[in-house]
């Protein structure tokens, strides 16, 4: 039986002049491992290679973010706060281990008793049923790249949501949730304005393309990363033990046998080429969807009053460092790409640098726009007024980043908490498990990097220990404290 939610529908107290405005619509596609280095109009070493023409006009037409940031790099943890705009430490998803509990608010279910029609199509990877939603379809765990089978409305129970009946479409995932998402807008009741979360798998790892695109790339050279070949000197012992660098890639993801008596730098250049050209193909199937969607509202007068949001779950490493993955606070599994559309409010051209959003945010700005209030639990806020150049006066000015799924058994990235500014990011590697799910058992000693953005964007030189920084650091820790405070995470492991 569904959960019964004790939320109050605020719809019906509202005046009936008012529900028939002409509230915005909503669709807000997210890839998943969409590190901004793949998307063009972020201008990265890629953009030649691989365009994106159709995810660059929605920042085109509207705003593209460069300093957008998760609080934690990892699917079900960053999909847990997009929905319910709170920390780990409040909704209760600290690793890819936990499930979101369905008794929690979330923006669907906030829209949803507020008078919009909303759905849910693709990758939804929080272990429980979906709730709030009119209609979901998503698919089970990670999904399949092919012949993808999906958890539809109506065909589950929430008590055993993963092992209940699922519906298979045949055919490439990303197409299948695009071409779905769109019969769902098809058959909408379009008498009421719609939230659609458009999901897709891609391009996550193990990287398969469609059939079309699966020679594309083939006799090109993918340019690398300036630091691919990092020695992590002065890093800390957890570069060593790290199972997400280059060389670790293997036969599934590579699609080929590994060879062996490389060294550690040919084997990342060699492994570099096939992954790269993988990852990239199957970007270019969500470039394309993503053009289907955008063709779809033009051709039915949908544009003008559409909020459009295109953006990943986290960053994602591309070689930078000799890694893949992401789950580091470092700024290329960190930053987000954050693409919004909105004909109606949202001057077109721009590109906003400096102002720091988080996917703590995107839930509380979204509700903005409905004109519905945010929950009170929930910890982000509306840059609304960003989006149309207005900064308020109190917007932060740092941000705070936790990893939680210490030393797991495939990746070994150690638990880690930190703060960024503009110019400056101090990480504390804590290096216990604290006893969260999925995490590995062993323990380490602690350790600090401190990096200087505006001097070292690519953060190759640890600061931490530097007698001249030492002021730096003691401010960066107050600071530090302090977010940790306003967002309930308390602990004593710095002392």
């Amino acid at each position: 039986m569904k959960e019964k939610h004790s939320i109050l529908c605020v719809a019906s107290l509202i005046a009936p002049a008012l529900l028939a405005q002409n509230r915005p619509n909503i669709i807000y596609i997210m890839s998943d491992d969409h590190g901004s280095q793949a998307i063009s109009s972020y201008g990265g070493i890629l953009k030649n290679i691989m365009p994106t023409p159709n995810i660059d006009r929605i920042g085109n037409e509207g705003v593209r973010f460069e300093s957008a940031f998760c609080t934690n790099s990892i699917s079900t943890p960053s999909r847990a706060v997009i929905l319910t705009g709170k920390y780990s430490q409040k909704n209760g998803v600290f690793t890819i281990n936990d499930r979101l509990d369905p008794n929690q608010n979330n923006i669907a279910k906030i829209l949803t008793n507020n008078g919009y029609n909303t759905a849910i199509i693709g990758k939804w990877h929080l272990g429980s049923e979906p709730q709030g939603f009119n209609y979901f379809s998503v698919l089970p765990g990670q999904g399949d790249y092919y012949d993808p089978k999906f958890f539809e409305t109506g065909d589950s129970a929430s008590t055993n949501f993963e092992r209940t009946k699922k519906v298979q479409y045949m055919g490439y995932s990303t197409d299948i949730i695009a071409d779905n998402s769109i019969k769902w807008l098809e058959n909408r009741d379009k008498s009421k304005p719609f939230m659609l979360m458009c999901q897709f798998k891609a391009p996550h790892r193990s990287f398969v393309p469609a059939e079309r695109h699966k020679d594309l790339l083939k006799n090109v050279t993918i340019p690398e990363p300036a630091n691919i070949y990092d020695t992590y000197q002065g890093k800390g012992d957890y570069s060593e033990r790290l199972r997400q660098k280059l060389e670790n890639l293997n036969k599934e993801d590579l699609k080929v046998q590994v060879p062996k008596n490389m060294t550690r730098d040919e084997q990342r250049k060699w492994a570099y080429q096939l992954y790269m050209k993988d990852y990239l193909r199957c970007v270019a199937a969500v470039d394309e969807n993503v053009g289907k969607l955008l063709d779809y509202l033009d051709k039915n007068g949908l544009t003008e009053n559409t909020i459009v949001v295109y953006t990943s779950d986290q960053g994602f490493f591309m070689g930078e460092h000799g890694w893949f993955d992401k789950r580091m606070m470092y700024e290329e599994s960190l930053h987000m790409p954050l693409l919004i559309r909105y004909p109606k409010e949202i001057k077109k051209g721009q590109v906003n640098k400096k102002d720091m959003v988080m996917n703590l945010d995107f839930a509380p700005t979204l509700l903005d726009f409905a004109g519905v209030a945010a929950d009170k639990e929930m910890q982000g806020e509306s840059f609304r007024s960003i989006l149309d150049g207005k900064r308020p006066k109190n917007w932060r000015a740092s941000i705070y980043y936790r990893y939680w799924m210490h030393e797991d058994p495939n990746h070994h990235v150690p638990g880690q908490y930190g703060i960024r500014t503009e110019r400056y990011k101090l990480i504390f590697f804590y290096n216990q498990s604290l006893d969260k799910k999925g995490t590995g058992k062993l323990s380490f000693p602690p350790s600090w990097e401190l990096f200087d953005l505006k001097n070292d964007p690519t953060e190759m030189h640890n600061l931490y220990g530097e007698k001249k920084y030492s002021k730096i650091i003691l401010k960066l820790k107050s600071q530090l404290k302090d977010l940790k405070k306003q967002y309930g995470d308390e602990d004593k492991l710095m002392d």
